[in-house]
């Protein structure tokens, strides 16, 4: 990653309050190694360094309920993430590392704000892909066991001049 682009993303990154590092352990190993890779996979943030703390497992008494008492409200979440997607890359250019890094925090953000909701019993799963907007095209497939009655899921697609995003939130009801 190059010092430019290294600074562009932590000031891009600071401004906005993200809590992702940039110095994850494969760009560490990258720069102390000397080698580059023509294509890099994006990591999870809790695939850091650091973030290996023990869960406290909660044992909760079962309530027999089968169902949700309210539905997953499929048409805000569409709006949230419309308004996170706009708000941050509305003016971006495309640029890979920094691309890396925006993947992680757009996820994060949709995901807290998703949980702000406070809908009971529904796991939350978000996926952020962006990429470069030079005509080509791009196939996402993804699979799970799936109760019809009770999850859903919300999705929306950003473009701009030259870059495109697309953002699944997945709501798993958990019984």
């Amino acid at each position: 990653m190059s010092d430019m682009a290294k600074d562009k993303a932590a000031r891009m990154l600071k401004r906005r309050g993200s809590i992702s590092s940039l110095s994850s352990h494969e760009v560490r190993a990258k720069e102390f190694l000397g080698k580059s890779k023509d294509s890099m996979s994006t990591v999870s943030y809790m695939d850091e360094p650091g973030h290996d703390i023990p869960r406290l497992a909660i044992r909760l008494e079962n309530t027999y309920q089968l169902g949700p008492a309210k539905r997953f409200p499929v048409v805000t979440v569409n709006h949230i993430l419309k308004d996170v997607l706009t708000s941050y890359l509305q003016e971006e250019k495309y640029e890979a590392e920094l691309c890396r890094q925006m993947t992680k925090t757009i996820s994060e953000v949709i995901k807290a704000r998703v949980k702000d909701l406070m809908i009971p019993r529904y796991k939350i799963i978000v996926i952020v892909h962006i990429g470069q907007l030079n005509e080509q095209s791009m196939q996402i497939g993804s699979r799970c066991l799936w109760d019809p009655a009770n999850d859903t899921f919300s999705s929306y697609a950003f473009k701009n001049t030259s870059l495109f995003a697309l953002a699944n939130v997945y709501a798993v009801y958990f019984e």
